[in-house]
């Protein structure tokens, strides 16, 4: 398998919170071939995980806002002038800046949720099949969550944002077929700084709902996310895979 992915590019973007999920993914496509980009907003996270990734050989990293344009067309252009090609995309930013009811939720919060986690997403894709995927294929995974599936108290916007990513999902698949595949993950809750807030210091009462007894670390789903990248699931697309230790089939959210 430590070829798996020789020859291609991938760009992945990273969270506002941590790169957990984002190094998770690129430590597995790395270990398997593959040239990675990986984009967050502190650059100085990002040089760690460039060194820790094998250094500039094997990785790169851009800091920017994911939502941001001109971030997206500098990305992708550097990612084809540095290793030749921009193969693969996974859209892994995400934001969730307030809790609390949706009757009472600020509406520029929720514009700027969706902004992030949807419109942003269509927007590397847009970009990378203009500049790359278009003449020579690929495949995509978006980040979703169970969230998207179930909605879960205080975080209502975020749910909504996460089932709209779904169904891009499944609509980019229709469009991009045969060449490009497009599929989503969608983990339960994950040991990243991002989802902190959602288990610190509870992490035994949280983890007792689901039937494997634990919560996701990021390798969980690293792992995923490459399969669906690569040959193994030439036969998939629009999917979306949930990756939760089993939570919604107990009845969690």
């Amino acid at each position: 398998m430590a070829d798996t992915f020789a020859g291609q590019t991938a760009i992945i973007t990273g969270a506002s919170r941590g790169l957990g999920l984002a190094v998770a993914v690129a430590e597995r496509l790395v270990a398997q071939g593959a040239k990675v980009v990986i984009t967050g907003r502190k650059p100085d996270a990002l040089a760690e995980a460039v060194t820790s990734l094998g250094g500039p050989d094997h990785a790169l990293g851009i800091a920017g806002h994911a939502a941001d344009t001109e971030h997206q067309d500098e990305v992708i252009a550097r990612a084809i002038a540095a290793f030749g090609s921009a193969d693969l995309l996974v859209n892994n930013t995400a934001i969730n800046p307030v809790y609390g009811p949706l009757i009472t939720l600020d509406l520029g919060a929720a514009r700027n949720t969706v902004e992030v986690n949807c419109v942003a997403a269509l927007s590397w894709v847009q970009k990378v099949h203009a500049a790359w995927m278009g003449k020579h294929g690929g495949a995509i995974v978006n980040i979703a969550s169970v969230g998207g599936i179930r909605t879960a108290s205080g975080i209502g916007m975020y749910c909504a944002g996460k089932a709209m990513l779904i169904h891009l999902t499944e609509a980019l698949a229709v469009d991009l077929g045969p060449d490009i595949r497009v599929n989503a993950v969608a983990p339960a809750v994950v040991k990243t700084r991002f989802a902190a807030a959602l288990y610190e210091g509870r992490e035994d009462e949280v983890s007792a709902a689901y039937p494997l007894k634990r919560l996701g670390i990021p390798s969980d789903v690293g792992s995923v996310v490459a399969s669906l990248l690569s040959g193994d699931a030439s036969w998939t697309t629009g999917q979306t895979l949930v990756v939760d230790g089993g939570l919604t089939v107990a009845g969690g959210a």
